[in-house]
């Protein structure tokens, strides 16, 4: 068997609310070639970011020399739709980089699922109403679908539930 190739990878993001105006999101990525923090910090009301950090114990391919001024750039992003094209326009698209504008967009959807979660205790008890809440709100948000195990293109939450006509989540 050590001739097979074996190759392990751990991405998490988590959501810490560090005041009443502001959120901080990490996502963390762990595999057999990378080991890369990225955070960024928001502002409420607003949702831009206000700052963004990153530790890189290893890349490969390895991350560019500018990295850490190439993630200031994102400073003032709103959360919201369209982030990944702006993200990307300012971090990069190419090697290493493409995985820091996906890290910074994932700690973007963190904020945007953990202010989801207040919305989602809202959601009425019983069953055949609660399900006709959350396919609202899927059609209100298409952007949740398949952002989460509750919202997984194969959950019950999201079967039966189109999104408006012309968009696609």
């Amino acid at each position: 068997m050590a001739h097979l190739a074996a190759f392990g990878r751990n991405r998490c993001t988590a959501l810490e609310q560090r005041s009443d105006k502001l959120l901080r999101s990490t996502c963390r990525l762990q595999d057999d070639l990378m080991d890369l923090m990225v955070w960024i910090e928001v502002s409420l009301p607003g949702l831009e970011i206000s700052a963004v950090g990153l530790e890189a114990r290893r890349a490969a391919p390895p991350l560019p020399l500018d990295a850490h001024e190439r993630l200031q750039k994102v400073l003032g992003v709103r959360v919201g739709s369209g982030m990944l094209k702006i993200i990307e326009g300012l971090v990069g698209r190419e090697g290493a980089l493409a995985e820091l504008s996906f890290m910074v967009e994932e700690c973007c959807h963190g904020v945007i699922l953990g202010l989801t979660k207040q919305e989602l205790a809202k959601a009425p008890r019983e069953p055949v109403d609660s399900r006709a809440h959350f396919e609202d709100m899927i059609r209100r948000n298409t952007r949740l679908v398949g952002r989460c195990a509750a919202f997984a293109e194969e959950s019950p939450l999201v079967k039966g539930a189109e999104p408006p006509e012309g968009e696609q989540p």
